[in-house]
């Protein structure tokens, strides 16, 4: 797996070794893997990005594009033809992170994250590396701008490691495996590629809450996860294609402004390469 790799991680600062006794998350359920914010994170191979609004580049191993569609704006994604016609891995995966309605409507924005831009973190003993594309984490912070609070990271834990986190209260939780074997929780349920673990509370709303200050995740195989979380919106969705709003009405709405053309165009020439 080319995303940004170290020699040694007890080189890196140090994610503090967890205190005896610190409340855990606990996990709600593990489930199969299936306007807003789309995060495409690049793990092998290369994408190529064009909006109408002038953003997009080439990313590949460890790459991030964080692309804030908010009021408008047309793009293309895609491998390049040579590695279409040549074949060859393409793995990444991308996120979909809704906006507050007061925010929906600003300036669109592009971000390209190079992977020598994320922070770097060990885990206390040197067992776990982590990537922090976004957000704070044991007082470091990912180089990621985000229109709410949000913690985004991907970290490969050793077979037989835990990775020990402390994790906002305030903060909802998700851990979705890329690959291998593990448990996540202070009740160590079991988790493998393709799983993705729902934590304990949503935020500081009436009976919704959790006691819980880390999160925890041990390794049977290598195991390779994105970590996600954030201050919870707790706002009404309305979603339809690629589209995320709060109403039906505001639905209708955006697509009515893309059939009329008012989100931009890609440039001819790129349009339908």
């Amino acid at each position: 797996m080319p995303a940004v790799t170290v020699e040694n991680p007890l080189t890196l600062p140090r994610i503090p070794e967890p205190v005896a006794g610190m409340p855990q998350r606990k996990v709600l359920a593990v489930e199969p893997g299936g306007d807003q914010a789309r995060i495409t994170y690049m793990i092998d191979g290369v994408m190529e990005h064009l909006d109408s609004n002038g953003g997009g580049g080439t990313i590949t191993n460890g790459d991030t594009q964080w692309m804030t569609a908010a009021s408008g704006i047309l793009h293309k994604e895609a491998p390049p033809e040579w590695l279409v016609q040549k074949g060859g891995l393409f793995h990444g995966i991308q996120l979909w992170v809704n906006l507050p309605g007061a925010k929906k409507m600003i300036a669109p924005k592009y971000q390209d994250i190079g992977r020598s831009s994320v922070a770097l973190l060990s885990s206390h003993d040197g067992g776990a590396l982590v990537r922090l594309i976004a957000g704070e984490l044991a007082g470091s912070t990912g180089p990621g701008s985000t229109q709410t609070p949000i913690t985004l990271l991907h970290a490969t834990i050793t077979p037989g490691a835990r990775l020990t986190m402390p994790w906002r209260k305030d903060y909802n939780a998700l851990v979705y495996v890329l690959s291998g074997r593990g448990t996540v929780g202070a009740e160590r349920r079991p988790l493998h590629d393709g799983q993705l673990a729902v934590f304990d509370g949503f935020g500081n709303r009436p009976g919704l809450t959790t006691v819980g200050e880390t999160i925890t995740i041990d390794a049977k195989d290598t195991l390779d996860v994105i970590v996600l979380g954030g201050e919870p919106i707790g706002e009404p969705v309305a979603h339809h294609g690629p589209f995320v709003m709060n109403t039906r009405a505001e639905l209708v709405q955006a697509f009515e402004d893309f059939q009329a053309g008012r989100l931009g165009t890609i440039p001819a020439e790129h349009a339908h390469s």
